[in-house]
């Protein structure tokens, strides 16, 4: 199975009916197309819509429905369209009840790096930090390595996003959490050992007695 799939349907499994949830852009987006059909989700797209639906056929986009990373997307009957100041108020007001992030490092303790690199150019810091610092649950989804070095670090050396601490980091290799701001291995992908992951990891994890396998 894809990467990326494992993560998204991975994901998916942490939604509850009722949830306001943020995606991110990238491996997030595909979340939605993971969660069962009889569980109701509402989906924002922090420029300002709740009630996101799939992307549309070609030919169906509308120039004024678009998710944050300004790709086209539909909205669902019964879909509310306001301004961003609403939106972020929404953020900022602690009313999402997820989101999902991707991550460019995620440290021991918790930490997220994901909003630029150093002398890279960055069209703008998005609307990550408000995420992370108002979102009710902040689950980062995300490769484990790129390029063969680990993004779950020791110590995060790219700019954090936030000082808070987030909840989760899904990967294609692993589930993590972070109880007591310790990194510990909660679950492991589908045919991957629990060796391999610490193979691939920098940071320590914690390690309990049972580590299951995800179920996605």
């Amino acid at each position: 199975m894809d990467p990326q799939i494992v993560i998204a349907r991975r994901v998916a499994k942490e939604l509850k009916s009722g949830d306001l949830v943020n995606l991110g852009i990238g491996i997030p987006t595909l979340v939605a197309n993971y969660v069962p059909a009889d569980l109701k989700v509402f989906f924002q797209s922090e420029n300002g819509l709740i009630g996101t639906g799939p992307i549309p056929e070609q030919g169906m986009a509308h120039p004024t429905l678009t998710d944050a990373g300004g790709r086209p997307i539909s909205a669902l009957p019964g879909a509310s369209v306001f301004d961003s100041a609403m939106s972020f108020g929404l953020i900022r007001g602690g009313h999402v009840d997820v989101t999902v992030l991707g991550g460019l490092q995620v440290d021991a303790h918790g930490h997220l790096a994901n909003w630029m690199i150093p002398g890279k150019m960055v069209p703008g810091m998005g609307g990550a930090m408000d995420l992370v610092s108002g979102a009710k649950r902040v689950i980062v989804a995300m490769q484990h390595a790129a390029k063969g070095k680990s993004k779950i670090v020791k110590q995060c050396n790219l700019p954090l996003t936030s000082a808070r601490q987030i909840d989760l980091v899904v990967t294609d290799m692993a589930v993590i959490g972070f109880p007591e701001g310790r990194a510990t291995l909660l679950e492991t992908a589908p045919g991957v050992g629990i060796g391999e992951v610490l193979a691939v990891t920098e940071a320590e994890l914690v390690v309990p007695d049972n580590v299951p396998e995800m179920k996605i």
